[in-house]
């Protein structure tokens, strides 16, 4: 199970106007210094405490009032997070049209494919963990199926406004929150995954090709100024990189619901350091992707960082009017909002959490 969502895209495509040098020498020292081993350490410290949350190793190792005051900081942050990824789904979800639609925007396609997604994230969670459907199978079957549910949302999608977006991803999340965790949130995490492979490799494989077919430029200078639209290097770098470097979020979801879906000890430091890494190096990409709309980006002609990001990968193979454009921007569109969807739903579940202990 990976740590966090869509952090380690937004954050670093928001960062990008400082230059790619920071961004990128931030990422790198720290994913490997401090982001790794907070994650490793807050996820062992949960294990040894009997998979308890943060806030109730607190309470063991610092008293009451210490726990107290951690869980009004963290509830206080979780709810600006919540609200951030909302604004990510819902603007990556929103067309100027209503109902199905036929030769789709990317953002219809995009939202028809997530809430088909979400259903098979169900079924699949139905059929390994109650009908006895071995993982192996199953797996084949879900991947092939995300395959065909792209397929059809190419020709066929969903278009609702941005408030009315917003009104329905904040009806799942509050009953994402409620449902065991076998239902939706493991299940979909576990799929989800295969999204985030197959989301490198079709960039890492458009970085390459551009690189030698010289089908993208890259517009992003090396370093652009101390202040910036998003504020002064210092702290505006560090805390907007977040889950691409190093995230405290990492540690509520590490101690909340990571830690007590682990078979053994031994699976810390692969799950724990490891998709720290996984989620610099995706920070890494998602620095070289904005770095080739970066003109676009800055004149604001995308409505968030996902779509910027997704824009960017995709011109690596072609213009926008051909139609590998579509389909690789559709399937990265589709894999970011599926991480922010499940930023949202694993917070609102921690947040319901931590309001509980407070009065523990």
């Amino acid at each position: 199970m990976l740590i966090a969502g869509a952090g380690p895209i937004n954050g670093p495509v928001q960062a990008s106007v400082f230059g790619w040098l920071p961004v990128f020498l931030w990422c790198v020292i720290g994913g490997i210094f401090f982001g790794g081993l907070q994650d490793f350490g807050s996820m062992f410290a949960s294990v040894r405490h009997g998979g308890k949350s943060l806030g109730e190793v607190i309470a063991d190792t610092m008293g009451s009032k210490a726990k107290k005051l951690f869980l009004i900081f963290a509830l206080l942050v979780l709810i600006l997070v919540i609200a951030s990824f909302v604004n990510v789904v819902a603007g990556t979800f929103a067309s100027e049209n209503t109902g199905f639609t036929t030769n789709p925007t990317g953002n219809e396609t995009t939202a028809m494919v997530s809430v088909i997604f979400i259903i098979l994230a169900i079924v699949y969670g139905i059929f390994t963990n109650r009908v006895g459907v071995k993982t192996a199978p199953a797996t084949v079957v879900g991947v092939i199926l995300i395959a065909l549910t792209l397929v059809f949302a190419l020709n066929f999608g969903l278009a609702l406004s941005r408030t009315t977006w917003i009104i329905l991803i904040g009806a799942y999340i509050v009953v994402a929150s409620l449902v065991p965790v076998w239902i939706l949130l493991q299940p979909r995490d576990y799929l989800s995954s295969y999204l985030l492979y197959a989301m490198m490799l079709v960039a890492l494989f458009g970085i390459i090709f551009s690189a030698f077919a010289g089908t993208a430029e890259f517009q992003l200078p090396a370093f652009t100024g101390w202040s910036t639209s998003v504020g002064t290097l210092f702290p505006a770098l560090f805390i907007t990189v977040a889950c691409g470097a190093c995230s405290g979020f990492h540690s509520l979801i590490a101690t909340g619901t990571t830690s007590k879906q682990l078979d053994n000890e031994s699976h810390l430091k692969p799950i724990g350091y490891g998709s720290m890494l996984i989620e610099s190096a995706l920070a890494i990409i998602a620095l070289i992707a904005v770095g080739m709309v970066f003109d676009k980006y800055t004149a604001g002609d995308f409505g968030s960082p996902a779509v910027a990001f997704s824009s960017g990968i995709a011109t690596m193979f072609g213009a926008e009017t051909t139609t590998v454009y579509g389909v690789v921007y559709a399937l990265l569109t589709l894999a970011v909002s599926v991480f922010a969807l499940t930023s949202l739903d694993t917070g609102t579940r921690l947040s319901r959490f931590m309001f509980s202990e407070l009065f523990l």
